[in-house]
């Protein structure tokens, strides 16, 4: 009989295994991957749509992947000039630790509950990796952001798929009771791609009729851009809640790549048995200043609520059905047709909208651009409407439960 000194050590390799060969196995995707897939109807699991090839025709309007178009803030772009020279190296001078210390004072945490990353994706894959097993599932809005899926697909956890309420909410009861032994209940607030509002009250009825062992995660990605409050003070409180933070919204950084994972050290942990790349520089300069500026914030909000609500005033005085109450940088129409034939049509007019989610396949999602890229959306998407589809749809992807076969 082994010793329990080695079992447990077999046990913690079998375990390590496991986990990298999930690491490998699953691909991180991001916005860009399912914004690109869609344009070329590719399968975003895929390595030849995870590539991304196919470069849009000049002049064209890109409010297909909730990019922000301001871009980084002026004093971002001046801390990547100025530490661009010193790219040859590594992060030895500590940009990584600034931002850290920079974010914990904001929001009174300590520096420990703070994981920077490259971006918010590989911390979401990799929180439902560590959390989610054939015997741990995942649930989720339907529709929602569709990154943990496949992260799930991959761990063999069961998936399952909750509709939004009648407000287009999170529907926290029936999350529950959809999986009441789930490893992650994943809430996405402001929703991905609706835009809606979950309150935070019903995030925090969830977390106290969530099974033991399993975890909340949040992804904040869109919270700057509503008047909704965070919920870091579930963090501070030492809950089981891993919460998202990403640079690419509101501080224009999409293709920068900066994001946090936010929550208690030991929940963080399980996420560093999957590895982690080490930050640019770049994107840890640029984040550590955009954080400091007090104005960057309040500014973008309204300029990106404003444009959302002139083009959604002039979609209903035209008649067509916006889905639900966006407070972000996107929003959904049902366009009562095939939403594939929409997007095609209006990329033949130049304008690369966004994607369809199976449950809803007559809605397409719309990125708030600048004023000018939506005046253009508008002329394109009336002249679209107005006539019946000419655009011959490309075969359906193959799928199963919204998920696409690799």
């Amino acid at each position: 009989m082994p010793h329990s000194h080695d079992a447990a050590s077999a046990s913690s390799r079998r375990s390590f295994l496991r986990y990298a060969s999930l690491a490998a196995a699953a691909p991180i995707l991001t916005e860009a991957h399912f914004a690109m897939a869609s344009w070329q109807n590719a399968d975003p699991a895929k390595p030849a749509a995870r590539r991304m090839r196919t470069t849009p025709p000049a002049g064209a309007v890109l409010i297909n992947a909730n990019e922000n178009p301001l871009g980084p803030c002026e004093a971002a772009c001046q801390a990547i000039a100025k530490i661009a020279p010193s790219g040859g190296r590594y992060d030895f001078y500590g940009e990584t630790d600034k931002l850290t210390k920079t974010f914990a004072s904001q929001h009174g945490l300590k520096e420990d509950y703070i994981a920077v990353y490259a971006g918010s994706s590989e911390p979401l894959h990799y929180s439902v990796l560590a959390f989610t097993s054939p015997t741990r599932g995942l649930v989720i809005a339907d529709p929602s952001y569709e990154a943990p899926t496949y992260a799930a697909k991959m761990s063999g956890a069961r998936i399952s798929k909750v509709p939004l309420t009648a407000t287009y909410a999170h529907d926290v009861k029936a999350m529950i009771a959809a999986d009441p032994t789930a490893g992650v209940y994943y809430i996405c607030n402001p929703n991905n791609p609706t835009g809606t509002l979950t309150a935070k009250q019903d995030i925090a009825w969830a977390y106290d009729h969530k099974p033991k062992g399993s975890i909340l995660l949040i992804d904040e990605a869109y919270i700057h851009l509503s008047d909704s409050p965070d919920v870091l003070d579930m963090v501070a409180a030492d809950k089981d809640v891993i919460v998202l933070r990403t640079f690419s919204k509101v501080y224009g950084m999409a293709g920068i790549r900066c994001g946090f994972a936010i929550g208690r050290p030991d929940l963080l942990a399980k996420l560093t048995t999957f590895g982690q790349n080490a930050m640019p520089i770049t994107g840890s300069a640029a984040a550590n200043v955009s954080l400091q500026q007090a104005d960057l914030i309040p500014t973008r909000k309204k300029i990106i609520a404003d444009t959302r609500m002139d083009t959604i005033a002039w979609l209903k005085s035209n008649n067509y059905k916006v889905i639900g109450d966006s407070q972000s940088n996107c929003f959904m129409i049902d366009t009562g047709r095939p939403g594939r034939s929409v997007i095609q049509a209006m990329a033949a007019k130049n304008v690369m909208i966004g994607r369809t989610w199976p449950v809803w396949p007559n809605a397409v999602r719309i990125s708030v651009g600048t004023p000018a890229e939506m005046a253009k959306f508008k002329t394109a998407f009336k002249e679209v409407m107005d006539a019946p589809v000419t655009v011959a749809l490309a075969p359906e992807p193959h799928t199963v439960d919204g998920l696409y076969l690799a």
